[in-house]
């Protein structure tokens, strides 16, 4: 008897396959030089900002650093050690984050072209299921709402003692995922409230491809190419993820009882 066999990859798997699109992002460009205008602008503007949000966490990590502590009191030694470095890494980490979202709003219509051109090249044809470039605009315009909304919270988020960079890095990362995969999501028609919905169905993908671009954005000479990167493998991963869902199900042949 024909049984068909839906099982899915484990957990670990799934987010060891988000993450790998975005070294895989890096090295799709350096393979077609073709592409590398359309990368460039965001990759310097990528840099110039996070550059500068970087300096301005570390301008303002003492201050944050003596206010936290102050709030606390008298804390152990080990715990005010703990407690100061969680302010450093989130006054860094909120700062970066900042230029990162903002050069990443600045240059969407730089990365929706360099988005059209890796899945042109990845599947043989550019996908536009929209609703016309009204629609797309509209789409776009709310994606990016959706983002830049997100980054006040995820900066004071990640101001919280002990805690807080961990659970800001969580947020910063789907915020991340979803912002590098909405172009390739809204050419296949789909609605900002589905896309939100494929991002939950792809949990594990998703957040592990924001983590891992928010690593590399912190990798000497790596962060310099990462917005065009992560848009690139952003996209790799949806094409492959849609491909998934939309392939028959394995038959397997069984013996009938």
């Amino acid at each position: 008897m024909a049984e068909e066999d839906r099982s899915e990859p484990g957990l670990l798997r799934r987010a060891a396959a988000g993450a790998w699109n975005v070294p895989a992002g890096f090295v799709f460009l350096a393979r077609r030089p073709r592409l590398w205008p359309l990368a460039i602008l965001p990759a310097a503007l990528v840099s110039g900002l996070a550059l500068g949000g970087l300096l301005l966490g570390l301008y303002w990590g003492p201050t944050i650093e003596e206010a936290t502590l102050r709030r606390l009191g008298l804390l152990p030694e080990w715990l005010g050690i703990c407690v100061a470095l969680g302010a450093w890494a989130g006054a860094i980490g909120a700062g970066v984050f900042a230029g990162l979202g903002l050069a990443l709003v600045l240059t969407a219509p730089a990365l929706d072209l360099l988005s059209r051109s890796v899945e042109a090249i990845a599947e043989g044809r550019s996908l536009d299921a929209g609703g016309g470039l009204r629609w797309e605009v509209a789409q776009s315009l709310r994606g990016a709402l959706y983002f830049v909304t997100r980054a006040p919270g995820i900066l004071l988020v990640g101001l919280v003692p002990v805690v807080g960079p961990a659970l800001s890095a969580v947020w910063a990362a789907h915020a991340l995922a979803f912002q590098n995969t909405d172009s390739a999501l809204a050419r296949r028609g789909m609605d900002f409230a589905t896309r939100r919905a494929w991002h939950r169905r792809f949990r594990a993908e998703s957040l592990s491809l924001g983590l891992a671009g928010l690593i590399t954005l912190f990798v000497p000479c790596g962060g310099f190419l990462l917005a065009p990167a992560l848009v690139t493998g952003g996209t790799l991963l949806v094409s492959e993820l849609i491909q998934v869902e939309e392939a028959p199900p394995v038959t397997s042949v069984g013996k009938a009882d």
